[in-house]
């Protein structure tokens, strides 16, 4: 046997003999589940009181139940002779308790009495159901007459006409992939996915992408969405170009506004730039603001209140 290779086998027995042995099967915190356990001690208590439950899962009962019964066959799990399986009720509680707070993986894993690893499938299962069943209703792509009816009230509450759309990122501060060098680190230096959304002037989503670099700029990730290439190609629905007034009657195109980062276009308007403005110009600056302000208080909303990403 040559040098390198007595040197490896040394390693190898090394690191076996290093290796801890498993101590328990399933740990004796984690056998009191069924008695000691969040969804087991607290959820049917909550059930008796709204405003509790509201509270704790973010969502009314009514709500709670459609959604369970929507997916509830999706996400079941068949029982063993080893070990009874997570309820698709429970499974659906802890993802909501997840994304509704932001806690850990380990909080949730002493709350409820199951394993990290369990917590961990359990969420990326119920995510990607709740993606797959709930997509279509909450989001669905829009229609000629939908751009119209955002457009009428994005003129109703913002006083800006034939607007479809407000668009800006946000970074989701995030732990540093493993072996991802700097492709997660942005400009305001910490780690994130940007998560870019266009929102109508209701404070709903109506196309969103998650998880580009944190080094990539709003304008390159939304050139390279699926968004914008539709866009390009006229395959949106979008309405052909009406006029803003009855004074007058040139027909002007639907357009999306976003800030500086974003480049004109022909559905796509940005602020202008520099600052020996005039008056007109500073008034669609402060127009553009409102509905900037608009997007950014819905995209704080969607991280504070815990709708928080989930690696893919």
């Amino acid at each position: 046997m040559e040098v390198e290779e007595a040197i490896c086998v040394y390693l190898l027995l090394r690191k076996k003999e290093r290796k801890k042995k498993r101590q328990y099967w399933v740990h004796p915190i984690l056998r009191d589940r069924f008695t000691h356990g969040q969804f087991q001690t607290l959820y049917p208590k909550l059930r008796s009181f709204e405003p509790k439950f509201f509270n704790y899962l973010r969502m009314s009962i009514n709500s709670f139940d459609e959604l369970l019964e929507m997916m509830s066959k999706q996400i079941e799990s068949n029982d063993t002779h080893m070990r009874s399986s997570v309820s698709p009720e429970e499974k659906l509680v802890i993802t909501l308790r997840y994304l509704g707070t932001g806690c850990s993986f380990g909080e949730l894993h002493y709350n409820f009495r199951l394993g990290k690893s369990t917590i961990t499938g359990i969420v990326r299962e119920v995510c990607e159901a709740l993606w797959e069943k709930v997509t279509k209703n909450v989001m669905p792509e829009p229609s000629e007459d939908i751009w119209k009816k955002i457009a009428k009230d994005f003129e109703k509450y913002a006083n800006f006409p034939n607007c479809i759309g407000a668009i800006d990122g946000k970074h989701i501060r995030i732990t540093k992939p493993k072996d991802s060098g700097s492709l997660y680190y942005n400009y305001k230096t910490f780690f994130s996915i940007v998560l870019l959304a266009l929102c109508d002037s209701n404070y709903c989503f109506t196309f969103i992408d998650i998880g580009s670099y944190g080094k990539s700029s709003d304008s390159a990730i939304f050139k390279n969405s699926a968004f914008y290439k539709r866009l390009i190609e006229k395959s949106l629905h979008i309405p052909k170009p009406k006029p803003i007034s009855e004074t007058d009657p040139k027909p002007l195109p639907y357009v999306i506004v976003g800030d500086e980062a974003f480049g004109l276009s022909e559905n796509v308007m940005r602020p202008y730039a520099g600052k020996g403005l005039s008056y007109e110009k500073k008034y669609l600056i402060t127009g553009y603001q409102e509905l900037d302000v608009l997007l950014n208080a819905l995209l704080e909303f969607w991280q504070t209140s815990g709708a928080f990403f989930i690696g893919l």
